[in-house]
């Protein structure tokens, strides 16, 4: 089995899925060395999802701090999660695929599927844990709204991890005519490839802004990591700096990297919560999307290396964070960048860079609860 970042990534499934996995790498690689293809997904960045996203200072959240917060919470839908469906479903076009699934767990990718379903007219079934469904019923309304069948998953923590379990049975049963469409760097390859490259959009805007704005890289570049898919879209504008650190944040009842060991998960070999004979542990967190037990391999492969350090927020601490931000500087964030927030204060470095990766709607009830 070949891995892709170090000891992590490959693909760990089922023969049937081969060749699709063949067809996709193949298409990808493909895409990329097609100059329409780019072009075309960054027109519709532009006249349809609103990027470039902005660049907020919000010196009161932190005082003393010069804090940038990337602006992903104004792309359309709300979430990052629009960069790499976009990408992927003009990927599917390309193979032909008019059938998408997708998985979801805070419910944004889910949206951001439907949504570009609804766009080029394709059949849509998004996965979603019952409990998930229950916490996240804004965005569970927004999937019918836009046309997606959404199908509640019941088994296990009926959250995030059975939901990719039940996205991918389906692609195995239906793979002529089906593309998943993975919403995190997640899964068996080239999956983690395709979301970091059309998450990279992230990265590649917030240099150029904090350069404009401030003369000068940021210090330490910070972002919230379940799947790990917009801190790896962060991320990917500053390794080569190694002047700037990079910090992920995970929830603390789903620190797979934290207190992870190397096991395979949803196709993949990570950094996942297991016991010592490989069982997959339960993830917890009061955020719908970091409620997950595994992580993308390159963020293993990041951690293992020294170029990015991970650390844990407590469920508490993100909604003092949630709070905060709300009261200082008008914005609501929602629960999973407010992980990355809750880590702000105590940076060493005065220069800060924050991926607000969604916004805080489809988590009001939740926050209001507490």
């Amino acid at each position: 089995m070949q891995l892709t970042y170090g000891e992590y990534g490959g693909r760990f499934v089922p023969e049937t899925l081969i060749p699709a996995l063949d067809e996709l790498d193949a298409g990808w690689h493909a895409a990329r060395a097609d100059p329409s293809y780019q072009a075309e997904l960054d027109e519709l960045g532009r006249s349809y999802a609103g990027r470039p996203t902005a660049l907020t200072p919000a010196e009161r959240f932190a005082p003393g701090k010069r804090l940038y917060l990337k602006r992903e919470d104004l792309l359309h839908t709300g979430a990052h999660k629009l960069n790499n469906a976009l990408g992927q479903a003009l990927l599917a076009l390309r193979l032909g695929k008019r059938r998408i699934v997708a998985e979801t767990g805070a419910g944004q990718h889910g949206v951001a599927t439907a949504t570009v379903c609804a766009r080029f007219g394709l059949e849509c079934v998004v996965y979603m844990g019952s409990e998930d469904m229950r916490r996240q019923r804004p965005n569970l309304e927004r999937m019918g709204l836009l046309g997606a069948e959404v199908q509640a998953v019941e088994f296990g923590t009926r959250t995030l991890k059975e939901a990719t379990s039940e996205a991918i049975r389906d692609w195995i049963t239906n793979v002529a005519d089906t593309h998943y469409l993975i919403g995190s760097c997640v899964g068996p390859a080239p999956y983690p490839e395709i979301v970091r490259e059309l998450q990279s959009v992230i990265g590649r805007e917030a240099r150029e802004q904090v350069l404009a704005a401030e003369g000068r890289l940021p210090e330490v570049a910070v972002a919230c990591v379940g799947g790990g898919s917009n801190a790896i879209g962060l991320f990917a504008g500053f390794l080569d700096d190694p002047e700037v650190r990079l910090v992920g944040v995970e929830a603390g009842g789903a620190a797979s990297l934290g207190s992870g060991r190397p096991a395979v998960l949803h196709g993949s070999r990570s950094s996942v919560l297991a016991d010592e004979d490989g069982q997959v542990l339960d993830a917890e967190s009061i955020s719908a999307g970091l409620d997950y037990p595994g992580v993308g391999p390159e963020h293993a492969f990041l951690r293992d290396s020294g170029r990015a350090e991970y650390v844990g927020a407590s469920d508490n601490e993100a909604l003092d964070a949630f709070r905060r931000l709300a009261r200082t500087e008008g914005i609501l964030p929602a629960l999973e960048p407010a992980h990355a927030l809750a880590r702000v204060a105590e940076l060493e470095e005065e220069l800060v860079l924050v991926c607000l990766s969604g916004r805080g709607d489809k988590d009001l009830a939740e926050v209001v609860a507490r």
